[in-house]
């Protein structure tokens, strides 16, 4: 209502007065030239054919980019963000000092990237809870085998480098020294999109969980010889011995000594207790004084049992000699997820396409012919879990999940949305063809979208995804302008053949015009780490498609309805 409005005011008493629209010449003689020789009824019908197969031909090499890998199809790209995270698992049992040393070892080696302002280390405790935090649960880290380091990087003004190509380069440098260590460590990025348990998870289910456990160990090697797999570790805990001390009650009766002062004395050497209190009358409460072993002496059991008891008569006793002492193996947590025992296998792809499906996928094919040691195949499952959890088999979860889901979920939104479109072009034209050549143009897209990105080495992600449902309205839009112009100028007695080369040369400018304020609007987030898929679908698949369009529309519909105006005179 207001653009009307103000056109008139503004430009009013300058029109023809006659109600028609002025065809361009210069318009007119380019589309004469180059939409004519489509038309022309049955001489054309060869060159119609041509741009048909040409136009599909076109559009399969488009999709074909993202399976030669030209187009890395991705959840979210990298976000440059001013920190990351490395996550740090020593084996069980290992002390906090010596986590704390290799924690420092690593703060030290990462004091030297220039982009690195600050660190802080967190040994044997949970650093402050994070996005990804949420799903990894890191907050419940506080075993003494257990650290990270949150790092914190320069304004990403100030730096020329992004936070992902710094943790790429730091990753082998602390991958080395955990190694020397037996530990396992994780460069973690803060996610730009839904965090997931590591961008590569591999759930295994079976009949029982030791054969998970060994199933899993295999697993890991696979990951470990796919290229640019890096982060490999699993939920199984590390094998530690435990020991079980048994008192010998003959032994300890013949020195006077109980059984519960035996377990008493163990018990204060290892945990501590509070034997006396000290009344200094500064104090607002009393001092308690505390009785236990060094820590450096926790883990040596010989120091343990070197500990002397006072017997029957004050005789000194040795622990070691009314204790037996058996060696065993420390019970290991079982994981569940849905009521199911499973084992998780996680890793993440760093270099290359830096994509985790197509580490993924390549894991995938190596184990359709990897047995593992198997009679067959282990069954692979990448939607729901298994059927029969009473037969080994793997599912694969992580990153893949959430972009399965994602694309899933905007493909059903996108074809409603098609649905919707396609039942309002059948009122407005009363008819159930015209819709689907109004809408054949929607494909098109494609043919700009993909070349774009792998012109500008961007990945396919979910933003990207949104430009295209968007883009599928802006292309109906201009097939209904020359749709609808053609059906006027026909009933104003105008040759069909004539309309439909009006149409072009009459609405090319405003569509022209309109892709290009979407394609200027596009631009100013074309550089955001996010969004730029977005922008990169518009740009590209506005300008490829309204070019294509003010050409196939025209033809395609004068292919369908030639026949009818030439019976109908």
């Amino acid at each position: 209502m207001f653009t009307p409005w103000l056109g008139y005011k503004l430009i009013g008493g300058h029109g023809t007065g006659e109600g028609g629209e002025g065809v361009p010449a210069g318009l007119y003689a380019f589309f004469q030239r180059f939409v004519g020789p489509f038309l022309r009824q049955r001489q054309g019908r060869v060159k119609r054919w041509l741009l048909g197969i040409i136009t599909l031909v076109l559009i399969v090499v488009s999709l074909g980019m993202a399976a030669n890998q030209w187009v890395v199809l991705k959840m979210l790209p990298f976000d440059n963000k001013s920190e990351f995270q490395v996550v740090l698992d020593m084996p069980e049992g290992t002390s906090l000092e010596q986590t704390t040393r290799v924690l420092d070892e690593m703060g030290a080696a990462l004091a030297q990237v220039p982009e690195v302002t600050d660190y802080q280390i967190y040994a044997g405790t949970a650093s402050p809870i994070n996005f990804n935090g949420l799903v990894r649960q890191y907050y419940l880290r506080s075993e003494a085998h257990q650290g990270d380091i949150q790092v914190n990087l320069r304004d990403k003004a100030e730096r020329k480098r992004k936070s992902h190509e710094i943790a790429l380069m730091v990753r082998p440098m602390l991958t080395a020294i955990a190694e020397r260590y037996q530990g396992s460590v994780k460069v973690v990025e803060m996610p730009a999109g839904p965090p997931v348990l590591s961008p590569l998870v591999a759930e295994i289910y079976g009949l029982n969980y030791t054969g998970q456990i060994e199933l899993a160990g295999e697993l890991k090697q696979v990951f470990a010889g796919t290229p640019h797999v890096v982060d490999i570790d699993d939920s199984v805990e590390a094998a530690a011995p435990q020991y079980y001390m048994t008192v010998d009650r003959s032994r300890a009766a013949r020195f006077g000594l109980a059984q519960s002062t035996v377990v008493q004395a163990i018990t204060t050497a290892l945990s501590g207790e509070d034997v006396t209190y000290l009344h200094t009358g500064h104090d607002k409460y009393p001092v308690p004084v505390r009785l236990e072993l060094p820590v450096q002496d926790k883990d040596r059991l010989e120091r343990l049992l070197a500990m002397e008891l006072t017997g029957e008569g004050g005789r000194s006793v040795r622990l070691a000699d009314i204790v037996e002492v058996r060696e065993g193996q420390r019970e290991r947590a079982i994981h569940h997820k849905d009521l199911l025992p499973v084992v998780h296998v996680t890793a993440n792809v760093a270099g290359g396409v830096d994509s985790p499906l197509y580490g993924m996928f390549d894991i995938v094919g190596q184990l359709r012919d990897n047995t593992l040691g198997r009679p067959e195949p282990i069954e692979q499952h990448f939607i729901d879990q298994p059927e029969n959890p009473y037969k080994y088999s793997l599912k694969w979860d992580g990153e893949w999940q959430i972009t399965y889901e994602t694309f899933r979920d905007m493909g059903i939104a996108y074809s409603v949305g098609l649905l919707l479109i396609y039942l309002l072009i059948v009122a407005q034209f009363r008819s159930y063809l015209v819709p689907l050549i109004i809408m054949a143009p929607i494909p098109l897209t494609v043919i700009g979208v993909m070349p774009g990105h792998a012109l500008l080495g961007a990945p396919f992600t979910a933003t990207s995804m949104i430009g295209m449902i968007a883009l599928a309205g802006i292309i109906v839009r201009n097939s209904i302008l020359l749709v609808d112009f053609i059906n006027h100028e026909v009933e104003r007695g105008v040759a069909f053949e004539e309309a439909v080369l009006r149409s072009g040369a009459v609405r090319a400018k405003p569509i022209i015009l309109t892709g290009l304020a979407a394609m200027l609007g596009a631009f100013f987030i074309l550089d955001d780490p996010i969004f730029s898929g977005l922008a990169i679908s518009l740009i590209f698949g506005v300008f490829v498609s309204t070019l294509l369009t003010l050409v196939v529309i025209p033809v395609l519909y004068y292919a369908a309805r030639w026949r009818r105006h030439a019976h109908s005179g």
